[in-house]
């Protein structure tokens, strides 16, 4: 009766994730007894120090076992996947046949293709598939749902589905997995396709599916299935669905509908999960009520790295440079580490104001205090902090000391600065460059034709369209629009078709006279075509997004946000 006791008490602490002083009392009882190495209470305490995430005793408790068995390991590998250290997880394996003679087994392989997920190494990956494959546990069908995760993770949905048709029996893992697969690699038709062909259609298969297509850039679509989901009364017992539809709101910046969903998180008693209240801080944020998003930031009683980040980056976004250098000093003050997301909103910050000293500090201080290896969009922040700021012969050597291929995201931010800042040597040397590239961007070809057009290098701008239509590369017309409750307007450069169009033009006449009166003077050298100086201030003037500003004064509702 004893061994049963002590069995069934480590098996609800494996089950409730209870504390380490817990399981420690009922492991110095099982010594104290004499029953701690006797079997199978080795292996049910590591699984219960595994499972509760108390990495250091579960790797204590296996060093001291005097027989280890595939069970024993399936456990140290799994606590290490469950503690976020992938790596020693594949690094353990290699000394399971080394040190204890032993072959993996199902549990095992399931262990190692997480891991391989987790990383997104496809490499790894199909190594540990192709081992799987011929061993005598190659008909597993847990391992077989694990791997069709890991295809989806790693972007490979066809390999995916490969597994997925070889599955006897497919249960509600594998069917989500691949219907995750689909949709995060934006094949809709196939994710709603396959979706409407399980033979169970749960919450968590409706979560997978809807943050796939939000993941893939498919929010509207995103909307028009949660709408589907609530219409079936799918009971929203856990709110992970929420926290993409509300990443969806973010992506494509509609306000009304975060504030609706918003009410939904609330009328389901949601609000205060932190990770709803992070995402609801960035929906806010990007959707341009800044105030909002700082009024739900201040009601997080315990804020996170991810907390602090969205206001942060926010704050940049806003142009409010001293609120989210402030925001970054109580963060730290507070004990809570910043991430790599977090300095890259400090660097926009520092850019758009100015700031180079203090963002030189910042990005010292990221590698040095931190530990962190800039990456690639670190580097362009950065770059373009100094450009910015004039400080162009800095920029172009940090440019030339990035350790990575460089897109042409970053050359482009540098030849922006040049023709802002009237550089023509410089930016006609690397304009050149430039164009020696594959370019991709269709703005890139036009910022190429407007800086060789503004040093009167006619043959460069005419080469750069031949290379457009060759390429057939088009560039999108330029666009504004502006939200009223359900509806949106959207105007394009040089409408003059709208309804409203002459109290529009009434509206920007008065504007322009008050700017011009306050010692405005339109800048036109951005308007690079060979016109009269009216016809380039025309130009400037039916600005797309001076048109939409001017149809929300007239339309919006007194000190709300447009």
């Amino acid at each position: 009766m004893l061994v049963f006791h002590y069995l069934h008490q480590l098996k609800l602490c494996a089950k409730r994730q209870t504390t380490s002083s817990t399981i420690k009392k009922l492991h110095a009882q099982l010594i104290k007894t004499g029953i701690a190495q006797h079997e199978p209470f080795p292996n049910t305490l590591l699984d219960a120090y595994a499972k509760c995430g108390f990495l250091n005793n579960a790797r204590q408790l296996f060093d001291e076992m005097p027989q280890r068995d595939l069970v024993s390991w399936a456990s140290l590998l799994t606590t290490y996947n469950h503690s976020d250290l992938p790596r020693r997880t594949l690094f353990t394996f290699h000394s399971m046949f080394a040190v204890d003679g032993l072959r993996p087994d199902h549990f095992v392989f399931a262990s190692l293709v997480k891991a391989c997920a987790f990383l997104g190494d496809t490499r790894l990956g199909k190594q540990v598939h192709a081992r799987f494959a011929l061993s005598s546990f190659c008909d597993d069908n847990v391992v077989k749902s694990s791997l069709v995760d890991m295809y989806a993770k790693c972007g490979l949905p066809d390999d995916a589905y490969a597994v997925f048709c070889s599955i006897c029996l497919k249960n509600s893992a594998a069917w989500t997995a691949m219907i995750s697969a689909y949709a995060r690699s934006g094949r809709k038709a196939d994710a709603i396709g396959l979706f409407q062909q399980a033979p169970f259609r749960n919450l968590f298969s409706w979560t997978v599916l809807i943050s796939g297509l939000v993941q893939s850039g498919n929010g509207i679509d995103a909307f028009r299935l949660f709408i589907k989901m609530q219409r079936e009364n799918i009971d929203i017992i856990d709110p992970l669905v929420l926290s993409s539809i509300v990443g969806a709101c973010a992506n494509l910046a509609v306000l009304e509908l975060g504030k609706q969903v918003h009410c939904l998180i609330i009328a389901l008693g949601y609000e205060s999960c932190l990770y709803i209240s992070n995402v609801l801080v960035d929906m806010y944020a990007k959707c341009s009520d800044i105030t909002a998003a700082n009024e739900i930031f201040g009601r997080i009683k315990h804020r996170d790295v991810v907390s602090w980040t969205s206001m942060i980056v926010g704050a940049a976004q806003h142009g409010q440079a001293k609120e989210a250098l402030a925001l970054y000093d109580r963060m730290v003050e507070d004990g809570i580490k910043p991430n790599e997301v977090t300095f890259v909103g400090l660097l926009y910050a520092c850019s758009h104001v100015g700031l180079v000293d203090r963002g030189r500090t910042i990005f010292k201080s990221m590698v040095e205090d931190y530990g962190f290896r800039p990456s690639l969009q670190h580097y362009t922040c950065f770059v373009d902090l100094l450009s910015r700021s004039g400080h162009l012969n800095e920029a172009e050597n940090v440019v030339n000391s990035i350790p990575f291929e460089l897109d042409e995201a970053i050359w482009a931010a540098l030849l922006t600065a040049c023709k802002d800042r009237g550089h023509t040597q410089m930016g006609i040397r690397i304009a050149d460059h430039l164009l020696s590239l594959k370019i991709e961007n269709p703005s890139t070809y036009v910022l190429l034709s407007n800086v060789y057009a503004g040093a009167c290098m006619w043959e460069n701008v005419s080469k750069v369209r031949k290379l457009m239509t060759t390429m057939e590369v088009k560039k999108k017309p330029g666009y504004s629009s502006v939200e009223f409750g359900k509806e949106t307007q959207v105007f394009y450069a040089g409408e003059t078709s709208h309804p409203l169009k002459d109290e529009i033009f009434n509206l920007l006449r008065e504007l322009d006279a008050e700017m011009r009166r306050r010692g405005y003077v339109p800048d036109t050298s951005s308007v690079l075509h060979d016109m009269e100086q009216q016809e380039k201030e025309r130009q400037l003037f039916w600005h797309s997004e001076r048109l939409a500003v001017a149809f929300g004064l007239l339309k919006a509702v007194p000190r709300t946000i447009i």
